[in-house]
């Protein structure tokens, strides 16, 4: 990222984020940083070079629907503008098939490969892309799950708890949380 890569740091109801952005859009976020210097951090070490700034009108838009989604009002950020010039191309397209995910329902990690026209013996590739995901909760990777009603994985602070959070939040009918996981759960 150069030397126009800006970054802000914001609260929202889980935490604060940063949100970094460039000419053509938003290039990362990092969601549930929990203090505003843990957010900072993580934004200069992974966009280095990038100035802290004021956020851009649509960039701030943004921001504040991503802080109401977090605060539990239903958000699809569908009009969010990103810049995936960064993401390999197999992730741009998982992305594009989980922005689609509304707001309280889920789709399994196989139904995202088979809405990409890939096998479901995918749906392990579609869980390594959704790790990488540097839009979250933008790019609603909480909203793909394991199959059999399991949760599945979640990369942001918090794991699998984060991701139970967001989904209650948005109204997702889920399966409990087992109260002695197995082996392979």
């Amino acid at each position: 990222m150069g030397a126009t890569t800006r970054y802000c740091v914001t609260g929202t109801p889980m935490g604060s984020i940063g949100v970094a952005w460039a000419e053509h859009g938003i290039v990362g976020t990092w969601m549930h940083a929990g203090t505003a210097e843990r957010a900072r951090a993580y934004m200069r070490r992974t966009y280095p070079g990038a100035v802290e700034a004021a956020p851009p009108a649509n960039v701030a838009g943004a921001i504040a629907e991503v802080a109401a989604l977090l605060g539990g009002a239903p958000r699809d950020l569908l009009g969010v503008d990103l810049d995936m010039t960064a993401v390999p191309a197999f992730d741009r397209r998982v992305y594009e098939v989980a922005r689609t995910i509304p707001p309280g329902s889920t789709m399994t990690y196989g139904a995202v490969a088979k809405a990409l026209g890939e096998e479901p013996m995918r749906a392990r590739d579609v869980g390594v892309a959704l790790s990488r995901n540097p839009f979250a909760p933008i790019v609603p990777c909480h909203r793909v799950v394991a199959a059999g009603g399991k949760l599945g994985g979640y990369s942001a602070p918090g794991g699998a708890t984060t991701k139970r959070r967001l989904l209650e939040l948005e109204g997702a009918e889920l399966a409990a949380p087992p109260s002695q996981p197995g082996l392979f759960d």
